[in-house]
């Protein structure tokens, strides 16, 4: 079994703590793992990308285009633009919540409508899931846990290899205390709006 996760988003929306999750949660299910993280203008707001792959004899952390299991998508733009790491059959967890660029929020530049990129990922992706995940953050206490809904979200998904419990135990091992709650909180409501 090999599994490869890409994570994508922009800066400061928690794409590295993700993968750093995943990551250790597969290690401790015993498979053998690797990582691959391209920053860009992370701390600009940037394009962010995360690979975890993860199983049975897996040496190398970059996967052909084409060959991902499942992209999370932390932004919705970005998740359009990273389909072609994926395929028909890859599994596309996307937040719907826009970050505007820079250009955008300036008035340069227009956001495509959320509800024309959903159309756009879903025809090359059927595999699509939508999640709510900043909204669905605030109301377990901030919007910066929206990292945790989609990690919560994840464990939701049929046939992920890594169980929920695990995936939790690792987030709540790589967030500091005072923010454990929250992103528990943050976590389990990732998990039931994911499995409904």
């Amino acid at each position: 079994m090999k599994y490869t996760v890409q994570i994508v988003g922009v800066g400061g929306q928690g794409v590295l703590l993700a993968s750093m999750v995943l990551g250790n949660a597969a290690m401790q299910m015993g498979y053998d793992v690797a990582m691959s993280e391209v920053h860009g203008m992370a701390q600009r707001g940037g394009s962010v990308l995360s690979t975890v792959r993860f199983g049975e004899g897996v040496t190398s952390p970059l996967e052909a285009a084409g060959s991902a299991d499942m992209i999370l998508g932390f932004e919705p733009v970005e998740t359009c633009r990273s389909l072609p790491l994926g395929n028909r059959d890859t599994v596309v967890l996307m937040n719907l919540d826009p970050v505007l660029p820079s250009m955008v929020a300036a008035g340069f530049e227009e956001y495509p409508p959320v509800g024309s990129v959903v159309s756009a990922v879903r025809s090359e992706a059927p595999n699509l899931r939508t999640i709510d995940a900043t909204d669905i953050a605030i109301k377990a206490g901030k919007a910066v846990a929206a990292n945790a809904v989609m990690i919560g979200a994840m464990s939701a998904v049929e046939g992920f290899p890594i169980p929920k419990d695990v995936l939790l135990r690792v987030l709540m091992e790589q967030v500091p205390e005072k923010f454990r709650d929250l992103n528990s909180k943050a976590f389990e409501m990732g998990y039931q709006a994911a499995s409904q």
